[in-house]
């Protein structure tokens, strides 16, 4: 099979959104610095990404260098150093609207129940206790988990804790859906099945979501462009698109001719930074 043409594009110029339509997300030269007892941590440096409409970007990149802390900035969580970082149009100067985050440690609480776990932020967003449950119950059945609404986390497996906190983020109905490697504690089996699961609940949304992953598989099994980070503090190195049709099947497309090209482009970008980080962590141990 002849490898397609690379489809990746300058970091400086992100492709542009659908047509007639703004970015939802837009970090504009965004650089985060920390105070630390050695001085200041550039994080993330000059960091350039726009994310359209109802679009998947998922962010790779080697460990350290940065990925979470662009969510940061995102969900306002961190505020930029320099440059800007927008949502709807509008600079981000605290938690925008609209916006919810899945973490790569579970958010619900241990003390409620799953259907009351799921009913938090409806309840939270001024919703009465009666539609915030029918909502919630709503959500339990599409994520899975008709029959454990009266459950508590403990009593779930780590698939279901999840599918809970898929729940829980997608009943506020979010614009934008930020991702720390959410299935990264997952067994094999597991994680495919939440990547089938989050694509089944994303597809038609209009979401834009930014997933972050150590894993170059499940970035291309989920996304429509994949955006490799180079070794921290991280900048934007290079944006390929995935040019694998939907709906996508997370074991299935992992066989293709067209999934292994896109993988070996994308990696031949990351592999260079991953080794940065080896040898810089060889050089730290000496």
């Amino acid at each position: 099979m002849t490898k397609p043409p690379p489809s990746q594009s300058p970091p400086s110029q992100p492709p542009p959104s659908e047509p007639g339509a703004g970015p939802v997300i837009e970090l504009d030269g965004a650089t985060k610095r920390f105070r630390s007892a050695g001085g200041v941590h550039t994080a993330v440096r000059d960091l350039h990404l726009s994310v359209g409409p109802g679009e998947f970007v998922a962010l790779v990149g080697p460990t350290g260098c940065g990925k979470s802390t662009t969510l940061s900035l995102v969900s306002g969580l961190e505020p930029a150093s320099e440059g800007r970082v927008l949502v709807h149009g509008r600079e981000v100067d605290g938690i925008p609207d609209g916006v919810g985050y899945m973490f790569q440690n579970d958010a619900v609480m241990p003390w409620r129940t799953v259907l009351d776990n799921v009913a938090a932020g409806p309840r939270y967003r001024g919703a009465s206790r009666r539609d915030a449950r029918e909502r919630a119950r709503g959500w339990v059945a599409r994520v899975g988990l008709t029959g454990f609404e009266s459950y508590y986390p403990h009593q779930l497996s780590g698939g279901m804790r999840k599918r809970a906190a898929l729940a829980q983020t997608l009943v506020n109905e979010p614009s934008v859906m930020l991702m720390d490697e959410p299935f990264s504690a997952l067994d094999v089996q597991t994680r495919g099945l939440m990547q089938d699961e989050l694509l089944r609940l994303w597809s038609g949304s209009g979401a834009a979501v930014v997933f972050v992953t150590h894993d170059l598989e499940e970035a291309l099994v989920l996304a429509d462009r994949v955006v490799v980070m180079t070794a921290g503090p991280a900048t934007v190195k290079s944006v390929f698109a995935v040019p694998l049709d939907r709906p996508r099947d997370a074991e299935e497309i992992r066989l293709t001719g067209e999934f292994l090209d896109v993988y070996r482009e994308v990696w031949d970008s990351l592999r260079d930074e991953v080794q940065i980080t080896r040898e810089r962590g060889a050089g730290d141990a000496a």
